[in-house]
């Protein structure tokens, strides 16, 4: 197979070389908004991420097979490949458990402030704090229940919390103490001290947390996102924020890079990162596992 393959993955040389040892001829590109290396009806393959943002997937006449090196959908048409039978594959479970102990490392730095005790650090003064607070006997709402979703379980779980799940299409899983359709979020929200977001961003779950999601979660509860940007309505995120909300954690956001001015950055009520908390010293190794794997007989 004609395979393009970009820098949406760290390639080494012999990684390369073990992907012509599977009988596959191989042109690379660094950077997806580049121009294509070759012509675009030679390509019948792609490994990468977004490289149907700056190209569009139309152009690529004779594409059969994507690889992603994401675990999101969202940049590629969907539509369009199913249209034409292409065969794709995201990167399912190789960033599930940097992104879960991210989730609960947001979580606990909430609840035993962190800020303060930094802040305190940075200005060697010794003082206590009296509000900190404990997930054992917590509700941990997990939107969303698919591979980062069930290690968020698993770890949460470890802490005694109870934890509910809620999913487009609810199926049985031990993990969860409950998982239940996606029209009873409301009320699962009436009950969540923590809800993790990990769903992909569709049409259907487009700004799924508006003004309505925020009304309906509990005083004191907090927000996990480190699913896509767009599944929370930002400015309805403030809004709770400033009446609801004991906080946020924020790997995502609906405009990344996050605006200088936006006034998020400065609230000490949130955990902001940019984009990161898929990484781990483990990804690289599982992603080329993933990728080798579903290769595997399409040479």
């Amino acid at each position: 197979m004609n395979l393009l393959v970009t820098g949406a993955f760290n390639w080494t040389k012999e990684e390369i070389n073990n992907l012509i040892s599977l009988g596959h001829d191989v042109v690379f590109m660094q950077q997806e908004t580049d121009s294509l290396p070759c012509e675009y009806s030679w390509v019948e393959g792609v490994i990468g991420n977004g490289i149907f943002l700056s190209h569009s997937i139309e152009r690529f006449t004779n594409l059969k097979y994507v690889q992603l090196t994401s675990a999101g959908f969202d940049r590629v048409d969907m539509d369009y490949v199913k249209e034409h039978e292409i065969e794709i594959h995201n990167a399912r479970g190789v960033y599930s458990i940097p992104m879960a102990e991210f989730a609960l490392c947001g979580v606990l730095q909430l609840y035993k402030q962190s800020h303060f005790f930094a802040q305190n650090q940075d200005l060697h003064k010794w003082e206590k704090h009296r509000g900190l607070l404990e997930l054992y006997g917590k509700t941990v709402c997990i939107v969303g229940c698919g591979s980062v979703g069930n290690e968020c379980a698993k770890r949460f779980k470890a802490f005694d919390c109870k934890v509910m799940g809620v999913d487009l299409k609810p199926y049985s899983n031990d993990l969860y103490d409950e998982m239940l359709p996606i029209d009873s979020l409301n009320n699962v929200l009436k009950d969540g001290d923590i809800v993790v977001l990990t769903l992909p961003l569709t049409d259907e779950t487009r700004n799924l947390f508006n003004k309505e999601r925020f009304e309906n979660m509990k005083q004191d509860s907090v927000l996990v996102n480190i699913a896509r940007g767009g599944i929370v309505d930002t400015d309805a995120l403030i809004d709770a924020l400033n009446n609801k909300l004991f906080g946020a954690v924020l790997d995502v956001f609906e405009q990344e890079p996050l605006p200088t001015d936006s006034s998020l950055w400065a609230n000490k009520k949130i955990i902001i990162s940019p984009h990161n908390s898929f990484v781990g010293e483990h990804t690289i190794k599982r992603l080329w596992e993933t990728i080798t794997t579903n290769l595997r007989g399409q040479a």
